[in-house]
C-alpha cells in the first residue's frame, strides 16, 4: 500500500480538524448547560445546601457517579442505540456529539458542584437575609462568585472532550482520531500518525493557555 505523505494528507487533516472542532464545540455547549444544572442540583440538595434533600442527593449523585466512572470507549459503544435514536446514525461527527456529551456532563457537573462549595457561606446568608429567592441566589451569588473555578473546570472539560473525540474516531466518529487511524495507523504511516498527534497537542495547548489566561484575569480583577 502506498503511503500518503504529510503534504498530500493536509487537506484531509484540515477536514478532520474541522470535524473535531464541530463535534467538540457542540458537545461542549451541551455539557456547559446540562453540567451546570447537574452541579447546581447536587449543591442545592446537599446537607448544607439551600434546599437539602438527602434522598434525592444520594440517588442523583449515585447516577452521576455511575456515568462518570464508565470508561469512555465502553460508553461510546453502549450508547450506540440511543445515538441512532437521537441523530439517526451512529457514525460521523454529529453522532459522536451524543456520547461526548453523556460522558462529559457528569464530570463537569461534579466540577460545578465543587466550585459552588467554595462560595463563602456568609455571602449566601446575606442574600437570604435580604429576601433573595433560591433562583436569585444561584444566579446572582453562587455562579458569579464561583466563576473562576468554573472557568478553570470548563477549560479542563474542553481539553477532556478533545481527547474523547479522538477516541470516537475508533468507531467512525470522524475527526482527527478517525484520520489518524485511517491514514496513519492502518497504513503504517508513522509521520502522518505523528502529525495527527502534534495537531491535537497544539490545539490542547492553545485552549489551556487561553483558559489559564482568563482565570488569571478574573483573579486580578478580584485583587
Amino acid at each position: 500500500m502506498n503511503k500518503t505523505s504529510i503534504a498530500e494528507s493536509l487537506p484531509e487533516l484540515w477536514k478532520a480538524l474541522l470535524e473535531t472542532g464541530q463535534m467538540v464545540a457542540l458537545s461542549f455547549l451541551i455539557t456547559l448547560v446540562f453540567g451546570t444544572l447537574v452541579g447546581v442540583a447536587l449543591r442545592l440538595t446537599d446537607h448544607d445546601g439551600l434546599r437539602p434533600n438527602k434522598a434525592f442527593n444520594k440517588v442523583f449523585g449515585a447516577i452521576v457517579n455511575i456515568f462518570r466512572s464508565l470508561p469512555f470507549l465502553i460508553l461510546l459503544i453502549a450508547v450506540i442505540p440511543f445515538t441512532r435514536l437521537v441523530v439517526g446514525t451512529a457514525y460521523g461527527p454529529m453522532a459522536a456529539v451524543v456520547p461526548l456529551s453523556i460522558g462529559a456532563i457528569p464530570f463537569f457537573g461534579r466540577v460545578v458542584e465543587s466550585a459552588l462549595r467554595e462560595v463563602s457561606p456568609g455571602k449566601i446568608e446575606a442574600a437570604r437575609v435580604m429576601g433573595a429567592s433560591t433562583g436569585q441566589i444561584v444566579r446572582k451569588v453562587l455562579l458569579p462568585e464561583a466563576m473562576s473555578p468554573f472557568v478553570a473546570g470548563a477549560t479542563l472539560t474542553l481539553v477532556m472532550l478533545i481527547g474523547y473525540s479522538a477516541m470516537a474516531g475508533t468507531i467512525g466518529g470522524g475527526g482527527v482520531g478517525d484520520f489518524a487511524i485511517r491514514y496513519g495507523y492502518q497504513r503504517f504511516n508513522t509521520p502522518v500518525l505523528l502529525a495527527s498527534v502534534v495537531v491535537l497537542v497544539v490545539v490542547v495547548q492553545i485552549i489551556q493557555s487561553i483558559g489559564d489566561a482568563i482565570v488569571r484575569g478574573m483573579a486580578h480583577k478580584r485583587d
